[in-house]
């Protein structure tokens, strides 16, 4: 029996993906040998809850399961959230990115942004159709406004210093849920170090 298309598998698991409260994000099949690995990508607007995406992963386990498409050939199921390096394409993403620093290419035949096709800016707030963008880093912080058509691809950038406050106040701060660009997070066992 062939395995089912990464379609058919978002088909299957779509439905019990928004009713645990993620968004999902992709789908992709890789075989490795005789086993095939399944990454499941889902997200949400809070932060990610590692329990409630164990709670997940045993039901899509059930639901892949119990429709037997991949029949006989057993598979690895890995349901995750996505990596730094997705591109911003939707409007969701932009609006859980904001004060995160982004790098912005613009699509070909768009207004340059300050004279540039091509910069980093920190995300500000989702418009209609337009998201604000936080230019000039610590030192020069100014907000310009683009509109998303004109974005050909954004991808988010890792930070290893805090962002100054003027640079964040700009943006409206950070996405709620989400952690502070530059700044460790909180240990995610839940458990005290001593």
């Amino acid at each position: 029996m062939p395995m089912p298309t990464e379609e058919r598998v978002s088909q299957l698991v779509a439905g019990l993906v928004a009713d645990r409260g993620f968004d999902l994000e992709g789908v992709a099949i890789t075989s490795a040998g005789s086993q095939a690995r399944l990454q499941v990508v889902v997200d949400t607007d809070g932060p990610a809850d590692l329990d409630a995406i164990a709670v997940l992963s045993n039901d899509l386990s059930e639901t892949l399961d119990a429709a037997a498409d991949f029949g006989d050939t057993p598979y690895l199921l890995e349901v995750t959230t996505p990596g730094i390096d997705r591109p911003l394409t939707a409007e969701r993403h932009w609006r859980r990115a904001q004060g995160r620093k982004v790098r912005v290419q613009l699509r070909e035949g768009a207004e340059p942004v300050e004279g540039k096709k091509e910069f980093e800016a920190r995300v500000g707030a989702l418009g209609d159709a337009e998201i604000a963008l936080v230019l000039g880093g610590k030192n020069k912080p100014h907000r310009v406004t683009v509109p998303l058509a004109d974005i050909g691809r954004a991808v988010v950038q890792v930070e290893f210093s805090t962002p100054g406050a003027a640079e964040l106040a700009l943006a409206g701060g950070i996405a709620a849920g989400r952690p502070t660009p530059g700044e460790e997070p909180a240990d995610i066992t839940g458990k005290d170090s001593e």
